[in-house]
């Protein structure tokens, strides 16, 4: 697939049991599984990387380029803590 190819593929993680697989998002057929010892080690790394990038933006976003989001967040975060103090 040409979107692929140019952007790289967009893997989703899960776990079966044992065995953690991952897939190509896209459905451009890239695929692959692996067997782990235990089925709560298998559910740990697919959960760990099954995040996306876009998941925690703001929270890691450079200082200069998005420093707006960090205030806004930072202003959110705020105001949810003083209504909660209420």
């Amino acid at each position: 697939m040409l979107t692929c190819q140019i952007f790289g593929h967009d893997f989703r993680f899960a776990a079966e049991g044992t065995t953690m697989r991952w897939w190509c998002a896209r459905e451009c057929g890239a695929a692959g599984s692996k067997e782990y010892s235990t089925a709560s080690e298998a559910r740990r790394y697919a959960r760990v990387f099954d995040k996306k990038d876009t998941d925690d933006l703001g929270r890691r976003a450079p200082l200069v380029g998005l420093f707006p989001l960090r205030m806004i967040r930072a202003m959110q975060k705020r105001a949810g803590r003083t209504r909660a103090g209420r």
